[in-house]
């Protein structure tokens, strides 16, 4: 048998031992994602009057990974990440989808290529069920001839802030639900994508709520009650999972796609309407914290990114357990669910993470092999109001980290190993490791797209006035 021969059959047997393995060996994945939600946000990270029982379960049942980390301050780039296990850059996706004339304003596409690698596409491809319930935001529902979720993998959604009709906000466990009991009917693993609006405004408060936190100020009582109601709907997922008695055979992550939102300065206590999501209460009640991390949403600091994320799989994953050393990446979560569920990565594809299945399993590394990398449009020079929101470019290095502004002329150097919370800027000190980085950065940027390509743009594009010109 010659070579090439051979190689074909053993990726062959590869994939088909992939898609036909038990069920009990390929866990049923839950991937809960929530939205601004600050890693101090929980009551197992100490909150002083959020309560959240039901995700601090997980905690108590799973690992808390301290140094998890998203690949943008923002929605859609950090979701892209997720999707594709890339970096947002190599997709010009470096803020959130608007509407057509802002995303053209930025040099971004209208929406994330349905040709993309895509984690649902490879574990549907592997014989996974897979569903997204909650929010999309890899278009937006202002740009009507978007793509759908179902093509992008699914084989089931329930969706908002996407084209077609949106799913109320408090509908997404229900259907969640739904889809596990089908796929336990069907006997088949499953994936689910359950992207929570919670706690991005509008805040949509639901009176029973309101009454658990009736002691709190007005703003507090409304962050509390938002929180509390994404939890009870954590907790009816989970109890589906032990009804039907797939708790050990699933894992379930809870995490968030950025810091929380923070209002720059006072502001008034008003309601707003989102046209995805309803009426609510605006910015004026985000109460979100950080757990000491520098800055809020938007930033590249750790209080923008460094979000919650606890994983839970019983017997698989340590119950109790704290890692504070594993630097982990969104990036890393499509080559990690994919090798758990014996899904082999497309012949050409090269993910910009790795896989963390060691991390799960308690045997992470405490320096990061494998560089991080992020961009932003970020302002300069540093505004008062809002002093952690000026780096453009980042990297994650080993045991360092540094930020810089669009132009590099001004770079911060961090020890994150020794120093998580970002407290000494070291860049003084270690010029020749701030150069090298600088570099790093300066060849990343160098194998980046000039502008989006392919099928991403809305044909609202041909009415802005420069396409007339």
């Amino acid at each position: 048998m010659n070579h090439r021969l051979s190689c074909l059959l053993f990726g062959f047997l590869f994939a088909l031992v992939g898609v036909n393995a038990p069920a009990a060996e390929r866990p049923n994945i839950v991937f809960i994602f929530a939205d601004d939600w600050g890693w101090g946000d929980l009551s197992c990270h100490g909150h002083p009057y959020v309560k959240t029982p039901n995700i601090d379960r997980l905690a108590k049942e799973g690992t808390d990974f301290y140094r998890f980390s998203v690949a943008s301050g923002v929605c859609s780039p950090s979701r892209t990440a997720v999707m594709t296990g890339h970096f947002p850059a190599r997709y010009n996706i470096d803020g959130h989808f608007a509407w057509v004339p802002s995303n053209a304003k930025r040099g971004m596409p209208d929406w994330l290529s349905t040709k993309a690698p895509l984690l649902p596409r490879m574990l549907q491809q592997a014989g996974y069920r897979t569903a997204h319930f909650g929010k999309w935001h890899l278009a937006n529902n202002m740009i009507p001839d978007s793509p759908l979720p179902s093509a992008y993998g699914y084989d089931a959604y329930g969706a908002f802030n996407c084209a077609g009709e949106q799913m109320p906000v408090h509908e997404d466990a229900q259907h969640a639900i739904r889809f596990i009991e089908k796929s336990h009917r069907e006997q088949k693993p499953f994936f689910i994508n359950l992207w929570i609006h919670e706690p991005h405004t509008p805040f949509h408060t639901v009176p029973k709520y309101r009454w658990r936190f009736r002691d709190l100020e007005e703003p507090d009582n409304i962050y509390a009650s938002v929180l509390s109601h994404a939890d009870d709907r954590i907790g009816e997922v989970l109890d589906a999972l032990d009804r039907l008695k797939l708790t050990d055979n699933t894992l379930v992550i809870f995490s968030s796609d950025n810091g929380p939102a923070r209002a720059s300065r006072a502001t008034e206590l008003t309601l707003m309407h989102d046209t995805a999501t309803g009426a609510g209460y605006g910015i004026g009640a985000a109460k979100g914290i950080t757990g000491d991390r520098k800055g809020y949403k938007a930033a590249l600091f750790e209080g923008g990114i460094g979000v919650p994320f606890l994983a839970r799989w019983p017997g698989k994953i340590a119950a109790g357990k704290v890692d504070a050393q594993s630097i982990f990446s969104a990036v890393d979560l499509l080559p990690t669910f994919c090798e758990l569920a014996g899904a082999p990565l497309p012949k050409n594809y090269r993910p910009d993470g790795l896989s963390q299945v060691k991390a799960l399993q308690g045997k992470g590394q405490r320096l990061r092999s494998k560089p991080l990398f992020w961009k932003m449009q970020s302002g300069w020079p540093i505004q008062k109001a809002r002093p952690h929101h000026w780096v453009s470019y980042a990297i994650v290095h080993q045991n360092w980290k540094l930020m810089t502004n669009r132009d590099s002329s001004y770079a911060e150097l961090y020890d994150l190993a020794a120093d998580p919370l970002e407290k000494n800027d070291l860049a003084q000190q270690k010029p020749a490791v701030v150069q090298e980085l600088l570099q790093q950065i300066a060849n990343w940027k160098a194998t980046l797209p000039a502008k989006p390509t392919g099928n991403v743009f809305s044909k609202e594009r041909k009415e802005l006035p420069e396409a007339r010109r």
